[in-house]
């Protein structure tokens, strides 16, 4: 449905059209005293300028909060025992490479292992039993500061294990059948 409209000319326009258009440019000022009379608008803090609304409402509402400054331990809380956290050391390692597989996919982050603790033979069937619940127990992480921060967290005693790679010399597949005295081999 088209509707013709009557041109609004410069001295025919509303009055709420001619409040919210201007023709002369804005004056801006460094002072806040000026730009509080001007009306200019609410200046910003420049560490919540481009945060989202939803993250601006958690940070006011974690303002009454305590922090807590230096390392973390959640060790007393966690609910496990004293004897699983006191003597307990803790293996950070890389896994090494299956040999069975010649892919390099899953070897790229860090494991924790604890030690062994008491075990035993089942004697039904002649498996090994343990009653120690993070003796099967394997974490990745993605670096080894992240394994460390943990364990520091947890309250256990851990240890770094760095892995250790193989020299390899560059190899030929045409070395198999070259014939000088060095490398012949007699078929008597």
């Amino acid at each position: 449905m088209l509707r013709t409209t009557k041109l609004l000319t410069k001295f025919s326009r509303p009055a709420w059209l001619a409040s919210s258009i201007s023709t002369n440019s804005p004056k801006y000022s460094d002072d806040i005293n000026i730009a509080a009379k001007q009306k200019e608008a609410q200046q910003i803090k420049h560490d919540l300028a481009l945060i989202n609304p939803g993250e601006v409402e958690h940070r006011r509402r974690l303002q009454g909060y305590i922090t807590i400054k230096g390392p973390e331990v959640i060790s007393p809380v966690s609910g496990i025992p004293e004897e699983h956290i006191k003597e307990r050391r803790v293996r950070i390692y890389e896994p090494p490479k299956n040999c069975m597989q010649s892919g390099t996919d899953n070897i790229q982050h860090w494991e924790i292992d604890f030690d062994t603790r008491e075990r035993w033979e089942n004697p039904l069937m002649g498996w090994v039993s343990t009653g120690d619940p993070h003796s099967n127990l394997k974490v990745q992480f993605a670096s080894k500061d992240e394994a460390i921060a943990f364990c520091e967290k947890n309250g256990w005693k851990w240890f770094l294990q760095e892995k250790t790679t193989k020299l390899m010399k560059p190899k030929s597949y045409g070395v198999n059948f070259s014939w000088n005295k060095r490398t012949r081999v007699t078929t008597k």
